[in-house]
């Protein structure tokens, strides 16, 4: 197999227009969008979305900023919303929630469909930037609990 096939890659933080202003963003997690028919970051609009980039710089809309891909080999701080601990899971925070777009939170107890990022390596409190290790677990479907609470 030729080697041109794996020509033009990069590793490491990553250029991408801003598809939104993400002054101040630092520490969220973005998505690959599309803006003005080019490949953008953008920040989340759904728990589920796929988010492959945390920002290191961010910058206005139109603007390039810089993304650092989220893989298992290096560690990441993420913006978190509430508290967590050395070994919670963490997933994505509503975007629905005023602030909480690109932030992570503790996986939830109630009902729903959450998209696994994280793993805590050390406690966070809120609003700060714990370190964390990428995971790759996918959508995690919490359960609503038995009425009666039996199991």
């Amino acid at each position: 197999m030729s080697k041109a096939i794996q020509s033009n890659t990069q590793a490491g933080d990553v250029p991408f227009v801003a598809g939104e202003d993400l002054t101040g963003c630092e520490g969220l997690l973005v998505k690959l969008a599309t803006v003005g028919g080019k490949a953008a970051v953008a920040l989340p609009d759904a728990q589920t979305d796929v988010i492959p980039f945390v920002v290191t710089e961010g910058d206005a809309s139109g603007a390039l900023v810089t993304v650092r891909p989220l893989e298992a080999g290096r560690n990441v701080r993420l913006r978190i919303s509430g508290d967590c601990a050395a070994g919670d899971v963490l997933v994505l925070a509503d975007p629905a929630t005023p602030g909480a777009a690109g932030k992570v939170v503790v996986l939830p107890e109630d009902a729903g469909s959450y998209r696994a990022v994280a793993v805590a390596e050390a406690a966070g409190v809120d609003g700060g930037t714990p370190l964390c290790r990428p995971v790759f677990a996918g959508v995690i479907v919490v359960e609503a609990a038995a009425p009666g609470g039996g199991a």
